[in-house]
């Protein structure tokens, strides 16, 4: 009867290693930072239940995770590719043009929709890409040319369907104080990062059904978390999160499934070129109530160079995180709602979530360092100030 306890301990760890071992095989076969992440805190989970329990009991628990979490990844596993068809906007640049090259390497045939159909981007995609790559005339602000991008992509894709859309295309205007950005740079982010995104949504929709595909929205950090000097970019992903969220509850009758995508901070033509942004500051400037420049002072105003810089230094240029979450959202047979790829994106959105307000907004002004200027009103001595 002594030993019992002992044959069944050595029992219960033969099975956690055999479960463990199956885990890791599982991992293998998907692809990307989901699967890191889990088996991470499964190590942890597991850590704490040899530690704080009986090596039994320990083994037991840290047993039925091992059984758990092999079931959570055989949803995992990626579908094969057979070709499946997939739409993505805003491929000029930036993760669309990365993400049309790398679908079309794994063998999907890739409509790649670009504002410029003429443009250096869109002749690189047909330069290096597979026949089977069709790039699409598409600005999502452009009611006839979304008509015109569906009529073609049915009639490619014919009784094949369409597996997947990923809405990609996105701008970021002018950082800036929220009362300083001019009105049409609210409703330019809005027409293109959520109005374009919606439109193409309910578009496409239809064929999606037919397939039980994939809808794919790249929105943000910022649509979570509230980014300093982007007030019109991030109010515009927030949006787009929102919806996502809702379409992911309407759709799943269709078996439609719908997935999320917010990056961190990574290297991108988002920006604009040099003469867009001086456009964009262009207007801000001729629309900014004489008032307030007063107030906040050209200096201050203008200091988006700087800022621009602090996004450069604060970003990656490896975004091949974002690539491997995208293909994961697109191909796993259960993918995740919500995919967070990023040095240390996960943990900033938990830290908003949980933390008390005053910390968070101690921190955010901390790290993304942007108020080392302040408006000219303000950095003037109090005499002056009671004279004005």
């Amino acid at each position: 009867m002594s030993t019992l306890p002992s044959e069944t301990a050595w029992l219960c760890l033969a099975v956690t290693a055999a479960l463990g071992g199956l885990v890791l095989c599982q991992l293998k076969k998907s692809p990307g930072q989901v699967g890191r992440k889990v088996v991470c805190l499964a190590g942890l989970w597991g850590g704490a239940c040899l530690l704080s329990l009986s090596l039994f009991w320990g083994l037991i628990l840290f047993s039925l995770s091992c059984f758990l979490l092999y079931i959570y990844l055989s949803g995992q596993e990626l579908l094969p590719v057979d070709q499946k068809a997939v739409l993505i906007t805003g491929s000029d640049s930036g993760f669309g043009h990365a993400l049309s090259k790398y679908l079309d390497q794994l063998g999907f045939t890739v409509f790649a929709g670009v504002l410029d159909e003429n443009g250096s981007g869109a002749e690189q995609l047909r330069r290096t890409c597979s026949e089977r790559l069709c790039v699409l005339q598409l600005d999502v602000t452009n009611p006839q040319q979304i008509k015109d991008a569906y009529s073609t992509v049915v009639q490619k894709v014919q009784n094949r369907g369409l597996w997947a859309v990923v809405n990609n295309a996105g701008i970021l205007g002018l950082p800036a104080d929220g009362e300083l950005i001019p009105m049409s740079h609210y409703k330019q982010c809005m027409a293109v990062n959520f109005f374009g995104a919606v439109e193409v949504t309910k578009a496409f929709l239809p064929l999606l059904r037919k397939s039980k595909g994939r809808l794919v929205n790249i929105s943000s950090m910022g649509g979570e978390i509230p980014l300093l000097k982007l007030a019109s970019y991030s109010s515009s992903k927030a949006a787009l999160t929102m919806f996502s969220a809702i379409m992911r509850q309407e759709l799943s009758k269709w078996e439609v499934k719908v997935s999320t995508i917010q990056p961190g901070g990574f290297k991108t033509n988002i920006t604009g070129t040099s003469e867009m942004l001086e456009k964009l500051e262009k207007d801000l400037l001729d629309h900014l109530n004489p008032d307030v420049q007063e107030e906040y002072g050209q200096d201050y105003i203008l200091a988006y160079r700087r800022i621009l810089t602090s996004f450069s230094v604060h970003s990656s240029s490896d975004i091949s995180p974002v690539l491997l979450d995208i293909r994961h959202a697109i191909s796993a047979k259960s993918p995740l709602t919500l995919y967070t790829p990023g040095p240390g994106t996960y943990l900033w959105l938990c830290f908003f979530y949980f933390s008390p307000t005053g910390i968070f907004d101690y921190f955010n002004k901390k790290f993304l360092n942007f108020d080392v200027n302040i408006p000219r009103t303000l950095s003037m001595p109090k005499w002056k100030n009671e004279v004005m």
